[in-house]
């Protein structure tokens, strides 16, 4: 009897530990970003005021991988993607830019946002895949850096 009493003690004392384990969904959004360290991303997590029109509206914050601009005077620019491959503008004008368009193809659907400033390239991105879509975007921040 009293081994099923120190039995029970230990389970109750034990089970919270059990909560701090973290779920599948958090694991592979750590491998993922050790990952991204290890290739050299920069990682952090952005709030955003996300339009609208985007729908279904991603999380904030975000996941936003980031790399420094290498030019002098880099051109500024903000594009959403608001459907796998459909990528616009703040006023809904689908990209033209086919140099971006070649850079963007590659992106993952579940990349919500990528954009330019005079000092970093930034994309927003919903953290599921493998560790190769990793590569895509690090090769797409790189050559738009």
């Amino acid at each position: 009897m009293t081994v099923w009493i120190v039995v029970s003690i230990l389970l109750v004392v034990l089970s919270p530990l059990a909560w701090l384990r973290p779920s599948r969904g958090q694991s592979g959004r750590i491998a993922l970003r050790m990952e991204a360290r290890r290739i050299g991303l920069a990682m952090q997590l952005a709030p955003q005021q996300w339009p609208h029109w985007l729908q279904p509206e991603p999380p904030s914050p975000c996941a936003q991988y980031h790399r420094p601009r290498r030019s002098k005077q880099p051109a500024c620019w903000t594009y959403w993607q608001k459907a796998p491959g459909v990528w616009v503008n703040q006023w809904q004008e689908v990209c033209d830019d086919q140099a971006l368009l070649n850079h963007f193809e590659r992106l993952p659907g579940n990349v919500y946002k990528v954009e330019a400033d005079q000092q970093m390239i930034a994309l927003y991105w919903g953290e599921k895949g493998e560790a190769e879509v990793l590569q895509h975007i690090d090769t797409t921040l790189k050559a738009l850096a």
